[in-house]
């Protein structure tokens, strides 16, 4: 850990600092996690060993629990789930996914101690647990966890005082950390990252955190100086000044002063009218189309949680119709619907359509997000693969070529959703090709490749709210 140094930042507490300069797309340093446990929805179908997605994972014979890949994933996850395995027996059923991560957490530091790694450089102890800050109907629930953890723990395992329980609880509450699928596309688990909990939020940061087989990496997004403070962001920017303090406040317990929120950084682009030949609606116009694009954005997400994807199509076409001549292309509404309907209409292959709406998607994401934001780079690389669904290779291959360049900064070449992107830029830059030289052969050899094979059916669309835009782990 040379390339950082701990240090007291003014107004935030603790926090790491470069001790030498870096550049786009350097790692700082990389960890690995204190403890991490699949979440209790996806808990037979990742493995709790290497947070793989597999179709057929083996269950431990003993706890009926945990599965795994193979003999090869038992083997390796065993030293965690040893103790946790005779747990969930005598226990009778696994308890949730924050006290199986509290569990392995403090078997492993009774074990270890509090420092498990010479790169470690904070303890369990030092972190903070915000209790106090916690509102009462979340102390309730705290409650209830640790009542269950304290049925759970064995009476064979090292006792803890109430005090040291709630501590870790609270730790996890505000620091525990996303863990990802082998291709980074899907939340799969929650784990604790020592060194990472010290990193501290700025809206607009110069770092962002990834995990690349295995380990957490946290990555530069530009030139840093020797000596400045490295922040990544707890919340996604595509939101007002005011609602990320909210967010912030409610899930952190901190007033984020960061100059993005004092200046209102992009606040009038977030909320702004459409002006067409120097003309712009009114306030009241933009403020009425605004509303309905909330009211609307509530009523779509409804039908997507329902599964009725043709009325989400139905509500964003609505929406779309009546407020795009009133909003400006950087409005963050106007952008979610956009996003969800070509997310929908590629899911539902009508590529044509999700195409155009992806095209204005990323357009408005370029005008608003850091030019090396991870969200921007995966809207891109979606905006590109829809593109080549739809036969529109050109715009295709530009997209997936800016994608691959904002990735190869915040995720680095060795992470699987690059190295499947490099593929597809040099898959996109043949067909480009190819197309140049001879549109109809182009087209027709096209053609008779997706009556050969069909084109496999896009993931079920998600929320908006999910994705990759906030890793930080908070729950619901």
């Amino acid at each position: 850990m040379d390339n950082v140094a701990v240090f007291d930042s003014p107004g935030k507490g603790r926090g790491l600092k470069a001790t030498k300069e870096f550049w786009a797309g350097d790692v700082i340093f990389s960890e690995s996690s204190l403890a991490a446990v699949v979440f209790d929805s996806l808990a037979e179908r990742i493995c709790h060993s290497c947070f793989r997605r597999q179709d057929k994972l083996q269950r431990c014979g003993q706890c009926k629990f945990a599965h795994y890949c193979d003999r090869t994933c038992q083997r390796a996850g065993w030293s965690e789930h040893k103790q946790e395995c005779g747990a969930i027996k005598a226990y009778g059923k696994a308890p949730n996914e924050n006290i199986r991560l509290v569990a392995r957490i403090m078997w492993r530091v009774d074990k270890e101690g509090s420092v498990v790694s010479d790169m470690q450089l904070t303890v369990l102890d030092e972190l903070e647990d915000h209790i106090t800050d916690m509102q009462e109907e979340e102390l309730k629930e705290f409650k209830v966890d640790i009542h269950n953890f304290l049925d759970y723990w064995p009476r064979n395992s090292k006792q803890h005082t109430i005090d040291v329980i709630s501590h870790v609880f609270g730790v996890i509450n505000c620091n525990g950390f996303t863990v990802s699928d082998q291709r980074g596309l899907q939340a799969v688990g929650v784990g604790l990252f020592p060194n990472l909990c010290l990193v501290n939020h700025d809206c607009w940061p110069n770092c962002t955190v990834i995990l690349n087989h295995g380990k957490i990496e946290l990555r530069a997004l530009g030139k840093i100086a020797e000596g400045e403070e490295l922040t990544v962001s707890y919340v996604d920017y595509m939101n007002v000044s005011e609602e990320r303090q909210r967010l912030l406040k409610t899930q952190y317990f901190f007033d984020c002063t960061c100059e993005n929120c004092k200046n209102r950084t992009k606040d009038d682009l977030k909320m702004a009218g459409r002006e067409v030949d120097g003309v712009k609606p009114s306030n009241e116009q933009v403020k009425e189309a605004t509303d309905y694009c909330f009211e609307m954005l509530d009523k779509m997400e409804k039908a997507r949680l329902n599964g009725d994807y043709h009325e989400v199509v139905k509500i964003c076409r609505e929406c779309i119709e009546k407020t795009e001549p009133i909003l400006a292309d950087t409005h963050i509404y106007l952008l979610r619907m956009w996003s969800t309907l070509s997310e929908v209409q590629a899911y539902l292959q009508y590529f044509d359509d999700a195409a155009e709406y992806a095209r204005k998607m990323v357009e408005g994401y370029m005008k608003l997000y850091h030019p090396n934001n991870a969200a921007l780079g995966m809207a891109a690389m979606r905006a590109g693969v829809t593109h080549w669904q739809a036969g529109l290779i050109e715009v295709g291959h530009g997209m997936i070529c800016k994608a691959y360049a904002i990735l190869m900064v915040t995720h680095g070449p060795t992470h699987p959703i690059t190295k499947d992107l490099e593929a597809m830029r040099m898959q996109t830059e043949m067909e480009l090709r190819m197309f140049k030289q001879n549109e109809y052969v182009y087209h027709s050899m096209r053609e008779a490749a997706l009556k050969n094979k069909p084109m496999a059916m896009m993931h079920e669309p998600k929320s908006v709210d999910e994705g990759i835009k906030n890793l930080f782990h908070r729950r619901k």
